[in-house]
Formats: structure tokens, C-alpha cells, sequence
């Protein structure tokens, strides 16, 4: 990479989360048996004709305000032909020279430095089906189509070619699906294939104005995929290039269990899909009092909210982001902070030990057993000293698993911490006289000897005598 620079650019597709199809009334419900959330018209029968869902153009257009773009005044549908299994029609209904939206970008954070990504355009367009990749009958393989996904709305959102690294790949996706998720546009999910993406990456000898030939990287399933397929596209071109040959211009698939790309086919140039204007849908005159009314009822988004935690909270710049990252995330933190007003210590259990066993389970954080409320009850029972930092995590464990309320817990497995003075005493007693060396070491001046001292009462009471009282008193007797 010392003599090369990558160039990255991203098509993200989101699925709009609306009941119905962009031109039908069939249910965009994920899931069902296969081929039965269809109906004539997003099946392409003859005879029928699309009528274009209002929702569709909504949540589009509050998407791309979102991003900062332009709404144009003027746009218009398009036929993109091509043949495919999973395209009932053998065109996708989508938009070409006249898109929704245009010229926006989005900010994003590297190594303590703001970048910003261009984005060229968001348009509507519809979904196409699903194949299913069966064995093989009589030994020939074969796949089957699922048109449930058909026609289900999406909004293309195509990224400048301003990323140079996959980590800055990495960042605008996470800063991307964080702006959808707080529009409430989609839910982003991408195992249910509401959020999926597609690199093109190319590399250049640094200082040369000219981009590389770029190939495009499909089917990768996570975000994490996306950047290791690009770091793995780059070093791949660089070795073409570095050993006399020529990239080729194509599309190629992320092979997840080998770790590599691999190409698929030539890469198909606008051209090729012989746009023409929809003939069944008259253009779009967007009203600006309309536009204007769906900007005032954006919500405070991803950047916004974090700013505000940085300013009013307190909060670092790097725990505001983190806490900032998804909705739902913010969205728990704040419910916390109704009950129990100290964001620093909110924060910390809501990025450390919540997230640690969220991440361990898989489970979302609106799934998740403990209540703001109980996280809120757990750390009132903290301040009370009834019970320790060190018992809270086997506490906050029992509340994830099962739900009880702290208290409950703390009760049935008696976890309650020792404050009495006298019963602590007695094995403050106890750990002096069998460890002379080590309070010889601390009367030396060794306070690294304290910390042992501290470790054997705790131990001998099972992690349950009041942490502050066991130093204290440690201090005085030593």
C-alpha cells in the first residue's frame, strides 16, 4: 500500500419498512411460505398495471434529507432490462437519469479525524425475488424462486468514490445504517436481507489523478465481510498489478469460508440494461411544502444525539458515539437515566457489561431481559452498599438470564454485602495473622501488599464484605 491507494465506493440497497409492495397491495412481511405474498401485478401477469405506493416516495425522500441531499422537484421511473431467474418481468422498475435524491453526504470518524463521503444519489426502486440452491436431482443441481421478496420497495443509496481503506469503508456503513435506523425508514437488518451492499474498489499509484479499473464485490452478508472482501480486493489488484497484468473490469463474489473474491462475470455498463422511461407510471412532480414538512419531522439523528450528550451529559466524544451507534442503544441508555440520573455510570455498564453479554448471545438490546428500569434499581442497590461492584456483575449475569428484578435476586441467592464493622473485623483478624510477611512489606512501604490483604478478605467473605469498610479498616489495624 506505500506505493498504491485504494479507491472504495459503496451501492447500499435498504429495504423500506411500509406494509405493502411499492406498486401492489401484497404484504412486505418478511418470511411466509414461499410465493404465497404475491399477487398479478408484482408477479408481472398480463394485463396489469403498477400504481405507485405514497409511502414509498415518504420514506425515500425522508432518507435522503437525512443524508443531507438535494430532493429534486422532477423524477421518473425506469425499465432496467435484464433476464434473471428471480425477475418475473425481465425488468426491474427503478430510477436512472432522474433519481429522487442527489448530492449528499454523510461525516465519518477516523483515528480522531472527520471525513467527509459524498453521496451521489438515493433512488427508489423495487426488489427483485429469491433463489433457493437446492442438491440435485438425478445428480444435476437446480434452485428454486421465491417471489415474496418481489417487489418489496428499496432505496438505492450510491456513495462518491471517496473512501480509501476498508476501515473507512467499515465507518460509513455503521454511520450509514445508524442514520436509516433513526429515520425509522428500515430496519436495517441485514439477516433478513433488509440491508445489503455492494464495493466497488479499484487501486491507483498514489499521486495519479486517474482511478484504476474497479471490480464490484456482491454477496457479502455482514459488515464485517464487506471489510475483510475489500482489503482482500485491494491486495488481490495491487499482486495483478505489481506482476505486469491488467484488472479486469467485472463482478466478483466474497467466498466467506475461503476468505477470497472470486469472479463471476463481466461487469454490465448502464448500456447494457437499456433504461427507457416506464410507460405505466407517469413522472413525479415533488411538492416542496411536502418536502419541507417531512424535514421537520425528522427525528434527532445519530450526530445530533451525540452531540448533545457530549454537551449536556458530559460525556466523551468517543462514549457518545458509541452509545449513539444504533437507536435502540440510545433509546435504553436515556430510559436508564429517567431513574437514575448519572449518564457516566449508565454509560459504562450499557457499553461494557451489557453489550459484553448481548455480543456473547447475539441478541439485540430491544430483546433484552433487564429493563432500563432494573439496570436503574441494580445501581440504587450499589449506593446503598447493599451490595458490591463485584457482586453487581453476578447480579446484573442472573437479571440477564432470567429477568428477575435485582432486589429478588439479591435476596433468594443471599447476596446481600457485609457492612458490619464487627463481623468484618473479625477476618481483617484472621488475614493479618496468617500473612505477617506481607503487612511487614506494607509497613515498608510496599502498598501493592494492601491490594493482597483486600483480595484474601474478599475471598474468605465470598466477595461479599463492603470493599470500602475492608480497606479502612486493613489501614488502621496495619
Amino acid at each position: 500500500m506505500a506505493d498504491y491507494e485504494a479507491v472504495i465506493g459503496l451501492e447500499v440497497h435498504v429495504e423500506l419498512k411500509t406494509n405493502t409492495k411499492i406498486f401492489c397491495h401484497s404484504t412486505t412481511a418478511f418470511g411466509g411460505e414461499p410465493n404465497t405474498h404475491v399477487c398479478p401485478v408484482c408477479l408481472g401477469l398480463p394485463g396489469v398495471l403498477p400504481v405507485l405506493n405514497k409511502r414509498v416516495v415518504e420514506y425515500a425522500i425522508r432518507a435522503g434529507l437525512a443524508l443531507n441531499c438535494q430532493i429534486a422537484g422532477f423524477s421518473k421511473f425506469d425499465r432496467k432490462n435484464y433476464y434473471y431467474p428471480d425477475l418475473p418481468k425481465n425488468y426491474q422498475i427503478s430510477q436512472y437519469d432522474l433519481p429522487l435524491a442527489e448530492h449528499g453526504f454523510i461525516d465519518i470518524d477516523i483515528e480522531g479525524q472527520t471525513k467527509r463521503i459524498g453521496i451521489t444519489r438515493v433512488h427508489m426502486e423495487e426488489d427483485a425475488g429469491k433463489l433457493v440452491h437446492q442438491g440435485s436431482i438425478s445428480t444435476t443441481p437446480y434452485s428454486l424462486v421465491d417471489y415474496n421478496r418481489t417487489g418489496v420497495p428499496l432505496i438505492e443509496i450510491v456513495s462518491e468514490p471517496d473512501m480509501r481503506s476498508p476501515e473507512e469503508a467499515r465507518a460509513y456503513l455503521d454511520k450509514l445504517k445508524a442514520i436509516i435506523q433513526y429515520t425509522g425508514v428500515s430496519d436495517c437488518k441485514m439477516e433478513e436481507g433488509s440491508l445489503r451492499c455492494d464495493a466497488n474498489v479499484s487501486v491507483r499509484p498514489r499521486g495519479r489523478a486517474e482511478f484504476g479499473t474497479r471490480a464490484e464485490i456482491k454477496n457479502m452478508n455482514s459488515f464485517r465481510a464487506l471489510q475483510k472482501a475489500v482489503a482482500y480486493e485491494i491486495e488481490r489488484q495491487i499482486d495483478v498489478l505489481e506482476e505486469g497484468g491488467r484488472v479486469v473490469q467485472e463482478t466478483r463474489t466474497w467466498e466467506e469460508n475461503k476468505g477470497i473474491t472470486m469472479s463471476m462475470r463481466s461487469k454490465e455498463e448502464a448500456h447494457d440494461y437499456r433504461y427507457f422511461p416506464d410507460p405505466d407510471l407517469v413522472p413525479m412532480i415533488i411538492d416542496r411544502d411536502w418536502v419541507e414538512e417531512i424535514r421537520a419531522s425528522l427525528p434527532e439523528l445519530p450526530g445530533q444525539r451525540k452531540e448533545r450528550y457530549v454537551r449536556e451529559l458530559g460525556l466523551s466524544p468517543y462514549d457518545a458515539e458509541v452509545l449513539t451507534t444504533t437507536k435502540e442503544t440510545a433509546d435504553y441508555f436515556e430510559e436508564c437515566l429517567k431513574s437514575y440520573p448519572n449518564a457516566k455510570i449508565i454509560g459504562n455498564w450499557v457499553m461494557g457489561e451489557l453489550s459484553r453479554l448481548l455480543n456473547a448471545g447475539n441478541i439485540e438490546i430491544s430483546l433484552c431481559n433487564i429493563t432500563p428500569g432494573q439496570l436503574a434499581d441494580m445501581l440504587k442497590l450499589m449506593d446503598k452498599g447493599t451490595i458490591s461492584g463485584k457482586i453487581a456483575k453476578t447480579v446484573f449475569e442472573e437479571m440477564f438470564d432470567s429477568g428477575k428484578d435485582p432486589e429478588q435476586i439479591v435476596k433468594e441467592k443471599g447476596l446481600m454485602q457485609i457492612s458490619d464493622e464487627g463481623a468484618i473485623a473479625s477476618e481483617v483478624d484472621r488475614v493479618l495473622a496468617d500473612n505477617p510477611k506481607v503487612v511487614e512489606d506494607y509497613r515498608a512501604g510496599k502498598e501493592k501488599a494492601l491490594g493482597f490483604l483486600v483480595g484474601q478478605v474478599m475471598k474468605a467473605t465470598r466477595g461479599k464484605a463492603n470493599p470500602d469498610l475492608v480497606n479502612k479498616l486493613l489501614r488502621d489495624k496495619m
